[in-house]
């Protein structure tokens, strides 16, 4: 049984992640400052949680050395595109000095798996749709620029210090535990479906669609959703092909978009009920169609999404919501 230990273990992606690696019978910890996660979100977080930030060397180096820790699924960041052009330098400190500081504990103790999560913004959204995993990488905003330059570091340590590592970009991620149990959950809420869903239990006055003059059929962005529990099944899959000096890269997503009003639509056909919304201009640094090919992941680690259609996930997502309104 490998011991894991996940960086930002208590945040929506991580502790899915975390769940999900629990109930394939790894033993995972979660390691986490709680500034945007939740201790609920972890079965038995008195004895899987360690509250400590990932620029906290030692801290690192005794958790990773009293766990006996295998291997590092690195999820804590910083992850709001309009934040991180508002504050770069906070993306920076978090994203890219914290992701060397992991590294750099994983030196220290000698752990030689990585499973990195990186994400659809470090690609140049100027290449041709969908995206695959050799797609030109150009971002435009920090929080991508950040994460790009975490994937270099990687790609430096993994040939010196024989680390091994999978890159796992991912698009849109949605949805909850099957159980409603757990879902997404967040202080400062930025995901389109959570946004809809809280608009319709009227957590909110309204949704805002940011652009409705984009190139698309009916004039909003598009994007790839893909549900936690797939991209968590990934993660396992990718840590178990792991080899030293290696770094693969894959994209998930389910390969096809769903534009915002889509969201919004089908949304109300599930809750049955009008959801409020307000047109807005553009925002900065958003694409207008992003959507990728995973058929790498699927070929490679043999990854079949379990939910493949929105209306999956966002009823997923609905069942949380409705009986966790206030989160956690």
């Amino acid at each position: 049984m490998q011991n894991i230990l996940i960086t930002g273990g208590a945040g929506y992606i991580g502790s899915a992640c975390l769940r999900w690696m629990l109930n394939k019978g790894y033993n995972v910890y979660a390691f986490d400052n709680l500034s945007e996660g939740n201790k609920a979100a972890i079965p038995d977080a008195e004895s899987r949680l360690i509250i400590g930030n990932i620029l906290d060397f030692d801290l690192l180096v005794s958790t990773l050395k009293e766990k006996k820790i295998d291997a590092v699924m690195h999820f804590a960041a910083a992850v709001s595109v309009p934040e991180s052009i508002n504050d770069p330098e906070f993306y920076w400190r978090t994203n890219v000095s914290g992701t060397k500081t992991v590294l750099d504990a994983m030196v220290a103790t000698n752990v030689k798996k990585l499973v990195f999560s990186s994400t659809a913004a470090t690609y140049s959204f100027e290449s041709p749709m969908p995206l695959q995993f050799d797609s030109a990488q150009a971002p435009t905003v920090p929080y991508g620029v950040t994460k790009l330059a975490c994937e270099s570091i990687i790609k430096d340590y993994a040939k010196t210090y024989e680390i091994g590592c999978s890159i796992m970009r991912y698009f849109n991620a949605a949805g909850a535990d099957p159980s409603g149990q757990f879902g997404e959950s967040r202080k400062k809420e930025s995901h389109l479906i959570p946004l809809v869903l809280l608009t319709a239990l009227g957590k909110r006055d309204t949704i805002y669609v940011f652009g409705t003059d984009w190139e698309t059929p009916d004039q909003t962005c598009i994007r790839d959703f893909v549900h936690v529990d797939d991209i968590s099944n990934a993660h396992e899959l990718s840590l178990n092909h792991i080899k030293p000096h290696k770094v693969d890269a894959y994209n998930i997503g389910l390969g096809k978009g769903v534009s915002v009003r889509e969201i919004i639509t089908i949304s109300e056909s599930i809750i049955g009920k009008k959801i409020n919304s307000i047109d807005k201009p553009r925002r900065a640094g958003d694409p207008g169609i992003l959507y990728t090919n995973p058929q790498k992941l699927k070929d490679e680690l043999g990854w079949a999404p379990k939910y493949n259609s929105i209306e999956e996930i966002i009823k997923s997502a609905w069942n949380w919501h409705k009986s966790h309104p206030n989160g956690y």
